[in-house]
């Protein structure tokens, strides 16, 4: 009896800091997708600029094509791909406490049944 109430209260307690961990990585995927869409929008803003620069002869607008878009997206895209390699850093953070979790769970369903 005594073992069932502490599987119970300690898979409880594992369980409740578990659903909080998956709350913050819900809200991580959140951020992700959005993110990962403005990344798409900045990579095609960013290749159209270079393929219309690299279709233009005139220097002084290549110029000011570059300044007014190439360069602001351009750093925009590196920015918004940096910010997606730190979110998949914290996903996968994230997720390797939910199977820690999970892996001590089971050792610890395993210990009381063997009892």
């Amino acid at each position: 009896m005594e073992e069932t109430m502490v599987k119970s209260y300690l898979q409880k307690s594992l369980e409740e800091w578990k659903q909080d961990i998956l709350v913050v990585l819900e809200e991580i995927e959140k951020e992700y997708e959005e993110v990962s869409q403005e990344l798409k929008v900045y990579t095609y803003k960013y290749g159209i600029t270079k393929q219309v620069i690299q279709s233009t002869v005139n220097e002084e607008l290549i110029d000011k094509i570059r300044e007014m878009y190439h360069k602001p997206f351009e750093e925009s895209y590196n920015q918004l791909k940096e910010y997606i390699r730190d979110l998949e850093e914290k996903k996968r953070v994230f997720q390797m406490f939910t199977q820690k979790i999970d892996e001590v769970n089971r050792k610890e369903s395993t210990k009381v049944t063997t009892y």
